[in-house]
């Protein structure tokens, strides 16, 4: 603790935060295994009827699960561009895009997403997603998703006293 009585944390390496996201993209189960936490909490915003990886995984068995077994049913994640790392002690934030092969069409599938990261004693114990869900549902689906009803809706919200939500 500092004179304050505020917690101290270490701080995190830009390397160690890459090598947790080329663990990914390798699929590599023994590298994942030594950056996780055995209580890690992972979890990616997204439709998960549709990108089944998506949702809240609990521990390392089931994120090491999602991203090894699960995420190449769908895509085969080929490449992650990290255009911004940002750190600040324990914790990292990144904005990257995504590169992947789609499993049963073999199209490529890429995506804008970020990634909110909290480390402890150098391993991962907490990881959020959010991706730009819509655009890779769309690419995933092989066709623009129909909003013309959303579009009609938000239209009569605009000229009575609801609100479309």
């Amino acid at each position: 603790m500092d004179h304050a009585g505020v917690v101290m944390t270490t701080g995190i390496s830009r390397q160690l935060v890459t090598d947790y996201f080329a663990a990914c993209v390798a699929r590599d189960s023994a590298r994942l295994a030594q950056v996780l936490d055995d209580n890690v909490q992972w979890s990616c915003a997204g439709p998960v009827d549709l990108i089944h990886f998506c949702g809240l995984r609990q521990g390392k068995a089931a994120v090491i699960d999602a991203i090894v077994r699960i995420a190449p049913t769908l895509l085969r994640l080929t490449g992650m561009e990290l255009k911004e790392v940002l750190i600040d002690g324990n914790r990292a934030a990144t904005f990257s895009r995504l590169t992947a092969i789609h499993a049963d069409t073999g199209r490529t599938v890429s995506y804008r997403c970020a990634q909110f990261l909290r480390f402890d004693e150098g391993k991962l114990v907490e990881f959020r997603a959010l991706m730009d869900s819509f655009d890779a549902a769309e690419q995933v689906l092989g066709h623009a998703i129909d909003t013309s009803a959303t579009d009609r809706l938000a239209a009569f919200a605009t000229r009575s006293n609801f609100i479309a939500l």
